[in-house]
């Protein structure tokens, strides 16, 4: 009878204590459940509070393009320092693309390649600089938009290279051509449309490069969409200024300036993370 009694005690104590241990692991389920939940709020929705992003993207200015690269450091809840590179290319606005048919008999053409007419040099920039981000709006929710202003400015390295063009030595004569630059001695063959085969080639002229030293400035509003706070995927719009040592031209017939000025419209993707 005793052996009865202890048995059914130690099958009592055991059952006591699977249910007392089930429960616990239920609560810490439980609780690593909320914690996740709450950590997926933090990054889904709320304030932004990463303190690294880094992130890449492209522009259309109103003279050109811009790729870029941008590394950011959190300085406060509202602020954030950044340093960008950029490389660009400067178009005139009276620059246009166009190509052209050579009749060479029997009803037959050649299409030329694409050139600019006129063009004297591509003019490209290196840029490098620093600038910050000031929130004027956070998003709130997932669903929300983040606008913050942004400023920046820094050193530019103005690269300029002549412009080439594949000229035939007689209008119509394919087979006699050569890769010219712009120069004052040959000013009406380089403009005589009947001569032009084409662009000289993106490759040609690189070891003739010739750099002009600037500086250049930025102001603009910064519209971040991303669904999760750990994500950049924001539209740039803003205005920039950019002066150099020398004045830089572009075209044959329009003088070189060393100020330019522009509006953009800019798309940027990149990662935010806790270092």
């Amino acid at each position: 009878m005793k052996k009865i009694h202890v048995l059914s005690l130690l099958l009592m104590t055991s059952s006591v204590l699977y249910a007392q241990d089930k429960s616990s692991k239920k609560e810490d389920r439980e609780q690593k459940r909320l914690r996740k939940i709450s950590l997926f709020r933090e990054i889904e929705e709320g304030e932004n509070l990463f303190n690294r992003e880094f992130s890449g993207g492209a522009r259309l200015n109103t003279d050109g393009w811009t790729g870029f690269l941008e590394l950011g450091h959190r300085k406060s809840a509202s602020t954030v320092n950044y340093y960008q590179f950029e490389f660009s290319e400067k178009r005139d606005p009276k620059q246009d693309r166009s190509s052209r048919v050579i009749d060479v008999g029997g009803g037959f053409g050649i299409s030329t390649t694409p050139f600019v007419y006129g063009k004297m040099n591509n003019f490209y920039q290196a840029k490098l600089g620093l600038g910050q981000k000031r929130l004027i709006g956070g998003k709130g929710n997932k669903n929300g938009v983040e606008v913050n202003a942004i400023y920046y400015g820094g050193l530019s390295a103005g690269l300029v290279k002549p412009y080439y063009l594949d000229l035939m030595r007689d209008a119509g004569d394919t087979n006699g051509r050569r890769l010219v630059k712009y120069s004052d001695d040959i000013h009406d063959e380089f403009l005589d449309r009947a001569l032009i085969y084409g662009a000289g080639g993106f490759t040609k002229g690189w070891g003739e490069v010739k750099f002009t030293p600037g500086v250049h400035a930025k102001v603009g509003f910064r519209f971040d969409w991303a669904r999760f706070n750990d994500v950049i995927s924001a539209l740039e719009v803003g205005i920039n200024a950019e002066y150099y040592a020398k004045k830089v031209q572009i075209m044959v017939d329009r003088e070189g300036k060393p100020f330019f000025f522009n509006a953009y419209v800019g798309l940027q993707l990149g990662k935010r993370w806790n270092k």
